[in-house]
C-alpha cells in the first residue's frame, strides 16, 4: 500500500511516485551504493536541532548531542560545526568525536560502566563533566584525577524514579534501572563528592529514558531536580549547570512525541518559576536530531506464500537494523517506487525477514506490501540505533551510508568487504 503521508521528516518524500531524499532519488542512490544502503537528510538534521535551538532561545544552554544514536563521523561533524558539544559513553566514543573535529571541553561522558583508562583519556583530552552514575565511580574517578595531578569536574547523575512510560529496555529513571544514584542518596553523594580532594563538583544529571512521546515524565523529573538542587545547595555545595538528559521520542508509526520547542518552554517555565532560570543547562538530544532523518533502502531477494504467513525476503537483516528484533520496534516500510509491480501482482501481508539464519530477524510484521522480487523498500526512521547498533552476525558486511545536502549526495561510510569483516582475526598455528 503506498500511503499518502509518511511518519516523520518532510525531506523524505514522494515526487511523481518516486521517493526521494531532499533532492535525490533513492533509486539512484541504490542503483549507485547497492543494498542495503543508508541515507541520511542532512536538512532533517538540521531542522530537528532548530527545534531545540529556538525553545533555548535567550538561554545558557549547551546541546550535547547523544552520539550513541548516530555515530558516523560525518554526522558527528555537521553537528560539531553547529555548535553542538557531545554526550559519550566510551573511549572510543570520545575518539569519534575529536576525529569528527568536536571539541572535547564540550563532552559530557555518561555511563555505568567507565573504566580507569577511559577516565584517564578523558581527562587528558580535557572534557567538561563526567555524569557519575555510583558512588564507587566518585572513589575511582578521584582516585585517576589524582595521579594525573587533575580535577575532575563531575556531576551526579540523578535516578529520580520517574516512570518515562516507554519500553523497559530503553527505561533509564525507575529505580529497577542500573542508572544513576537513588533519589534518596543524592545529597549525600554530594557531599562525598565535595569532600575528594580529586573531584569538582560542577553540575547535576538526569536522564530517564528513549522515545518518550508525553509531557508528563519530563515536568515530573524536572521537578524532583529542582528539589535536589535546593537541597545541595543548601548543603554548602554550589550546582554550576543542570543537566536534563534526553529521550525525545519521534513519530515511528503514528506517535506523537511533544515538539522539541514546546516542551522545553513548559520545561523552563518550571524553572522560572522556581528561581533557577537563569542557571547554565545542558541537554542531550539523540534519537530526536537523527532518527527521523534516516532511511535504509534494500532489496527484495524472494516473496514466499505460506499457509499461516507470506514472507518478504529482503537483503536487509536484524545485523543491519537491530531494533525490531530488539525492542519489537515498528519501522514503517514503503516502496521506492509508487507504481504497481511489472508482473501485475497485488497486494499482500507480509512478514518482511532478513537473510540472517534466526527466526527474530524480522523487520516488519504484517505489511500489505505489492512486492516481487528485484523491488525496492525502504525503511523509515532509520536515523537512530539502526547502523549504529549495527554488527557483522553471520559475516554480513555493514551497509554504505550516505548523507544527502540538497541534490548532493556523499559517500560517508563505504560498504564493508568480507575482508574487512575479519581483518583483526588470525588464524592459529
Amino acid at each position: 500500500m503506498i500511503p499518502t503521508s509518511l511518519p516523520g521528516s518532510p525531506f523524505i518524500a514522494y515526487r511523481e511516485g518516486s521517493l526521494f531524499v531532499e533532492d535525490v532519488r533513492l533509486a539512484d542512490l541504490a542503483r549507485e551504493h547497492g543494498t542495503p544502503v543508508y541515507v541520511y537528510s542532512q536538512a532533517a538534521m538540521l531542522a530537528a536541532l532548530a527545534a531545540y535551538q529556538r525553545g533555548f532561545e535567550g538561554r545558557k544552554v549547551q546541546i550535547c548531542y547523544a552520539m550513541k544514536a548516530n555515530s558516523s563521523l560525518a554526522v558527528l561533524q555537521l553537528f560539531a560545526r553547529q555548535g553542538c558539544g557531545f554526550d559519550i559513553v566510551s573511549g572510543g566514543e570520545l575518539q569519534r568525536v575529536l576525529a569528527a573535529g568536536g571539541d572535547a571541553s564540550k563532552v559530557i561522558f555518561s555511563g555505568v560502566g567507565k573504566t580507569r583508562a577511559e577516565m584517564r583519556q578523558a581527562l587528558q583530552a580535557g572534557i567538561g563533566c563526567f555524569n557519575v552514575e555510583s558512588e564507587s565511580e566518585l572513589e575511582v574517578l578521584n582516585d585517576v584525577a589524582t595521579s594525573l595531578g587533575q580535577r575532575a569536574p563531575v556531576s551526579i547523575r540523578v535516578n529520580p524514579n520517574v516512570d518515562p512510560k516507554t519500553h523497559p529496555y530503553i527505561s533509564t529513571g525507575l529505580k529497577g534501572n542500573k542508572f544513576g544514584v537513588a533519589h534518596e542518596r543524592t545529597v549525600a553523594t554530594y557531599q562525598r563528592a565535595a569532600a575528594l580532594p580529586g573531584l569538582r563538583v560542577v553540575g547535576i544529571d538526569c536522564h530517564i529514558g528513549s522515545q518518550i512521546t508525553e509531557e508528563t515524565p519530563y515536568l515530573d523529573a524536572v521537578d524532583r531536580m529542582l528539589d535536589l538542587v535546593r537541597d545541595i545547595e543548601a548543603a554548602g555545595i554550589a550546582i554550576h549547570h543542570i543537566d536534563f538528559g534526553g529521550g525525545l521520542g519521534i513519530n515511528y508509526n503514528g506517535d506523537a512525541p511533544p515538539a522539541a520547542d514546546a516542551l522545553w518552554t513548559k520545561l523552563l517555565a518550571k524553572l522560572d518559576a522556581r528561581g533557577y532560570g537563569d542557571r547554565q543547562f545542558m541537554i542531550e538530544p539523540g534519537r530526536s536530531l537523527v532518527g527521523n532523518a534516516g532511511v535504509c533502502v534494500t532489496e527484495v531477494l524472494y516473496v514466499k506464500p505460506g499457509e499461516q504467513k507470506n514472507f518478504c525476503i529482503v537483503d536487509a537483516a536484524m545485523n543491519d537494523l537491530p531494533r525490531p528484533a530488539m525492542y519489537q520496534a515498528f519501522h514503517a516500510i514503503v516502496p521506492l517506487e509508487a507504481s504497481a509491480p511489472a508482473g501485475g501482482g497485488g497486494e499482500h501481508v507480509y512478514d518482511v525477514v532478513g537473510p540472517i539464519c534466526e527466526s527474530g530477524d524480522w523487520i516488519g510484521r504484517d505489511r500489505r506490501l505489492a512486492v516481487q522480487p528485484g523491488d525496492q523498500l525502504a525503511v523509515l526512521s532509520a536515523g537512530a540505533y539502526c547502523s549504529s547498533m549495527g554488527s557483522n552476525y553471520n559475516t554480513r558486511s555493514r551497509p554504505a551510508e550516505v548523507l544527502v545536502n540538497g541534490a548532493k549526495a556523499h559517500l560517508i561510510r563505504s560498504r564493508e568487504s568480507v575482508e574487512d569483516t575479519f581483518r583483526c582475526e588470525k588464524l592459529a598455528p
